[in-house]
Order: C-alpha cells, then structure tokens, then sequence
C-alpha cells in the first residue's frame, strides 16, 4: 500500500513540474545615450594665497599674517563674509644647502565665491596690490548647475530612445517600456585655469579697464544605459 502511495505521489509531483513552464525571455534592447547642456558661467571659485619667505620664523609668519588681514579686510566690504574663507595656514622650515641654514615659507590660502564675473578684474588688481602672491586656480560654475543637470539627463534619455528606435525601426518591431536605467554620468568638476603671477603688471592701455579673464563655456554632460522592451 505504501509503495503504491509513493508511486501514484512521484507520478503527481512529475506531472505538476511538467505544467511549470519557464516563461520566455523578453525580447529587448541596451542602449546608451548622452546629454550635453552648454552654459555660459555666472561665478568663479578662486583659490589665492599669500606667501612668504625669510630666515626668522617669527617675522616671517607676522609679515604673513599682517597680509592676510588687510586681504580679508578688503574682501569683506567687496562680498559677502560666506562667500571668503581662509584656510591652509602653515609655517613650514626649508633648508638651504648652500648657505647651510633654514629658512621659513608662511602661506595661508584664501578661497573666494565670485558670483559676479564683472568684478573679477577690479577685484584681482585690488588683491594683488594688498600683497596676494599666488592664484592657485580659477574654476568656472554655474548657479543653477542643478537646474542644467537636469536637462542634460533629459537629453540623455531622449537620445538613448531615438537611438533604439532607428536600431528596431528595420525589424517591424517597437520600442517599450523601459526595463533598467543607469546613470553612468561622471561627477561634475568644473574646469580650473591656472595662473602665474606676472612680476611686473601692465598698464590698462589707453585708461580702459583690463579684461584678463574670458569665461567660455562650460559642459555639463550626463550618460545612461537604458534597456527597452521590444513590442
């Protein structure tokens, strides 16, 4: 009896797993797509420093700091305070191997928003005639990099659609839903330009003002990888 159960339970179970039926895979497609949004910048992130160098530790970091604070100064009453921040203050010992004794190099950094681009001329002179002596870099931005980001996504997406569209458009077939979306964008960092400070500064020529710095434009790029159903 037992036996016969067992037979008629492994007959039962076989032909349950014969109506399980695997479902087809869907018939898709992947495809990439790019967006690129050209903006014209409204500010500027400027890294300056002051630096200086002598054989007294002491004097060296008080020439230093007397800089520091008349540039600070300055800066208040042309920006807002949240827009100037110091930081990177060292003193650091430099040997001399031919005069066979230290000297001392005191630098501070001062980072600056610039959200108006017409004040970097007049801006930079009034600095470096308070004794700045370094322009690490200058990066270009965007006050509404957000709102920029958000449209080169969009683009991205309409290009990865038009892109499957032409590929299936020869095979009777379209395109649906989409099954996965990945944003393969890079993280943005805008575009530093370096300087080197001139040891002589030129006269505007003729009395008019100087115009040392030419923006451009920046990209803002996004990437995907979109999968579709095929209908």
């Amino acid at each position: 009896m037992k036996k016969a159960f067992l037979i008629l339970f492994t007959v039962a179970v076989t032909a349950a797993q014969a109506q399980i039926v695997t479902p087809e895979p869907k018939p898709q497609i992947s495809v990439s797509g790019e967006g690129k949004v050209k903006v014209v910048p409204d500010q500027a992130f400027i890294s300056i420093a002051v630096e200086n160098k002598g054989n007294n530790a002491t004097e060296v970091k008080k020439l230093n700091d007397e800089t520091v604070e008349k540039v600070v100064q300055y800066l208040k009453k042309k920006l807002p305070k949240e827009d100037v921040q110091t930081q990177r203050v060292s003193l650091n010992p430099q040997y001399d191997y031919d005069k066979k004794k230290y000297n001392y190099l005191a630098n501070q950094t001062i980072e600056i928003l610039l959200k108006d681009l017409s004040q970097y001329d007049a801006l930079m002179e009034g600095l470096v005639n308070l004794g700045i002596n370094r322009i690490n870099n200058v990066e270009f931005r965007s006050s509404k990099l957000a709102f920029h980001q958000s449209e080169a996504r969009k683009l991205a997406m309409q290009e990865a659609k038009l892109k499957a569209q032409d590929y299936v458009s020869v095979l009777g077939q379209k395109v649906g839903k989409a099954l996965m979306i990945s944003d393969n964008s890079q993280v943005y960092h805008p575009q530093p330009v370096y300087y080197e400070m001139a040891m002589n500064k030129a006269d505007a020529v003729g009395g008019a003002p100087r115009e040392t710095l030419a923006a451009g434009e920046i990209n803002i790029v996004a990437n995907v990888q979109v999968s579709f159903i095929l209908e």
